[in-house]
């Protein structure tokens, strides 16, 4: 496991808070959009475009890059911003979320942004679809890996147990799932319309190397992304523990966050209270 600096932890932490920032800014712009699964994922996506990731944007197609696929696709705003800020596309595109023609539309299409792996938004298809890129990386002798951001909601979906199975079965240590375990889902808390606990225990039972972090601690979420890579036989799945809404006071842990668009006192705020934190990071 590589010793990361508290310099690094800074400047990650840092990162993270002004790409929540973009994504505010970009769905306000747009008047449409889902903040909260966007803001509660920031440290992680963070962490993998920023530091972990084997990419280069100059070549969004070079074969030996690792591949992100975000399954819970209506967090593309967050995406959309990291993708910017690493250079795959002008960030000046960003204003132009879900406009017509635009690159960014409201769910990732990997036919229309330069760094998208998957086209998502149909909830529960991530996973499989990184089973069959892992399983495509063994048969090519290839060393790149596979990283799939996962929403709690979204694990009410069966096809994400079938790529359970099937992971566990083909041995992808080059497979690693994410679950983004903020609480809420669109129409309330994930404990009232379909309980995942014991949430751990079901991972570890379909033989997945399982980790429980806090989602929003840098150095423990660098520390597991190491330890997964060096992991042999088996695949693995961080179940990262985050707040929906994550830095905004009023949107945090409310399911009316999950696609609602902040008016101009409520976006004055969010942007207060984030770059207030920042600052103070």
């Amino acid at each position: 496991m590589r010793f990361h600096s508290e310099k690094l932890i800074v400047e990650l932490t840092e990162k993270a808070r002004n790409l929540r920032i973009q994504v505010v800014k970009m769905i306000y712009k747009a008047e449409s959009g889902h903040p909260g699964g966007s803001l509660s994922a920031a440290d992680i996506v963070t962490a993998l475009y920023f530091h972990h990731l084997n990419i280069d944007p100059a070549q969004p197609h070079w074969p030996e890059r690792d591949r992100f696929i975000l399954s819970k696709g209506h967090a593309a705003p967050l995406l959309y911003a990291a993708l910017a800020e690493r250079g795959y596309f002008p960030k000046e595109e960003l204003d132009t979320l879900r406009s017509i023609g635009s690159i960014l539309q409201g769910h990732p299409d990997i036919l229309k942004t330069p760094g998208v792996e998957m086209t998502t938004g149909i909830l529960g298809h991530g996973l499989s679809v990184g089973v069959g890129m892992a399983i495509g990386a063994k048969l090519d002798h290839k060393n790149y890996r596979i990283y799939v951001l996962l929403g709690d909601g979204e694990l009410d979906t069966g096809f994400n147990w079938e790529a359970a199975l099937s992971a566990h079965k083909y041995h992808l240590d080059n497979l690693t799932a994410i679950v983004d375990l903020n609480g809420v889902q669109l129409d309330g808390p994930t404990n009232e319309i379909m309980p995942l606990e014991p949430v751990v225990d079901k991972w570890r039972s379909f033989n997945w190397h399982t980790i429980e972090i806090d989602g929003h601690n840098i150095k423990q979420i660098l520390d597991t992304l190491d330890e997964t890579k060096h992991l042999h036989g088996k695949p693995s799945i961080i179940i990262a523990h985050t707040i929906k809404g994550k830095g905004v006071s009023f949107m945090q842990n409310k399911s009316t966050w999950h696609g609602r668009v902040p008016n101009k006192e409520e976006f004055e705020i969010a942007l207060k209270e984030l770059q207030k934190e920042n600052n103070n990071g």
